[in-house]
């Protein structure tokens, strides 16, 4: 297995009438983070969870939650989720009026802070705010829904994001986790590895394939083993 690999399942996928359970079972299966994915019919086109969640499942796992927040605008949501018990909290640029301001909030709140791309949104964004960056995600789908494709072009848009973060460490940055949300699946993680990822997140190719005992560490197990 790829001991590099972070696998971040997202619980979008996963069944709400047992969330709790979900989580557990998750993180007990080598769950690496807790993906929460939050969208607000308005930047993107579905409604999910709001950060009363996020506190809900809180004590419920040990590893980070990472919360991505697809809403707009972002900055009033920041810290009723580090309140609500986020680790790592990451919004689109377009949803910021000001984008250094709301990664440097984020920060201030105790969490790490991320940047996400959507599969049209350009890498220029990250010119200057890699001193603020823990983290930067690639959109391999477009926001909204879970379930769908990933999108190949992706690929080529890692390896740039992967060289610029290298290039950044190399001058004596601190390191940016690499993040891909968005179709991955046992026969892509490789590729999507090869290509510089640090952290997959995965919603459906996890919770749609339990264990026959109701658990998810065949399929953990499984995106690790492909990932090398």
């Amino acid at each position: 297995m790829n001991p590099r690999v972070r696998i971040a399942p997202s619980i979008l996928s996963c069944d709400f009438a047992r969330l709790g359970e979900e989580v557990r079972a998750i993180e007990a299966a080598g769950a690496d983070w807790v993906h929460f994915d939050v969208m607000d019919n308005h930047y993107a086109p579905n409604l999910t969870i709001g950060p009363l969640v996020c506190e809900a499942i809180r004590p419920h796992v040990q590893i980070p939650i990472d919360v991505h927040l697809m809403a707009e605008p972002v900055d009033a949501l920041i810290p009723m989720f580090a309140r609500a018990g986020a680790n790592v909290i990451t919004f689109h640029p377009e949803a910021s009026r000001h984008v250094d301001r709301s990664l440097q909030l984020i920060r201030d709140q105790g969490c790490q802070a991320g940047l996400a791309l959507n599969p049209a949104t350009p890498l220029d964004w990250i010119d200057h705010l890699m001193d603020k960056l823990d983290l930067l995600l690639l959109m391999s789908v477009n926001p909204g829904f879970g379930g769908q494709k990933f999108i190949p072009s992706t690929l080529a848009k890692l390896r740039l994001a992967r060289a610029r973060i290298d290039e950044h460490v190399a001058a004596g940055g601190q390191r940016i986790a690499l993040e891909v949300d968005g179709g991955v699946k046992t026969d892509n993680i490789a590729q999507i590895m090869v290509a510089g990822a640090d952290i997959c997140v995965a919603g459906s190719a996890v919770f749609s394939a339990p264990d026959p005992d109701g658990g998810y560490s065949g399929v953990m197990q499984a995106l690790k083993r492909a990932a090398c």
